[in-house]
């Protein structure tokens, strides 16, 4: 015996919505969610992390005020597949090993000669606007440097407090993505 009263609403999804959210067969959308997931898990660990974008933790205070200390973010490994590094990008710089990584800006490209003198940067006897500085860092006074071709001069924003120095452009992993 139908104990519902005729006009009642039903207590089930309407057919309709329950066939578009799990579909006809729940038990194969639930095997096809999972193959999916499996998929993507291993798609984005295993080719996109390793040959595109490559996850960097940041160490250190050598960016700061840009980056901070323990922060995390991207090197895109296609930025620079047909074109070449500018000046003022920040860039991941290859050490020793894949992952063992500096996070620097450049600041000198091939043929150019650097200098920090009174705390500014002087490219070629010509003192250049750096824009990109959030809060001014003098840079010590690092003499006169030529760079050869393929070769760019890095240096981080917190100019007292980092590495510096040329490097060699098959040395440059990629652009900083964030």
């Amino acid at each position: 015996m139908n104990t519902m009263e005729p006009g009642a609403p039903a207590a089930r999804f309407p057919g309709w919505l329950r066939v578009m959210l799990i579909g006809r067969k729940p038990k194969r959308t639930l095997i096809r969610a999972l193959i999916l997931a499996v998929f993507c898990f291993v798609f984005f660990k295993f080719f996109v992390f390793r040959y595109i974008v490559l996850p960097v933790r940041i160490e250190g205070y050598s960016m700061f005020p840009t980056y901070s200390d323990w922060g995390i973010n991207f090197v895109n490994r296609l930025a620079y597949r047909h074109t070449q590094p500018q000046r003022g990008d920040i860039v991941g710089i290859r050490m020793a090993g894949p992952s063992i990584m500096l996070m620097k800006r450049i600041v000198g490209m091939p043929g150019e000669t650097i200098a920090f003198e009174h705390g500014k940067l002087v490219v070629n006897g010509e003192e250049m606007p750096e824009p990109y500085l959030k809060h001014h860092s003098p840079a010590p006074f690092i003499g006169a440097v030529k760079l050869g071709p393929g070769e760019y001069y890095v240096i981080g924003d917190n100019r007292m407090n980092s590495e510096y120095g040329k490097i060699e452009r098959k040395r440059i992993m990629g652009k900083i993505l964030l």
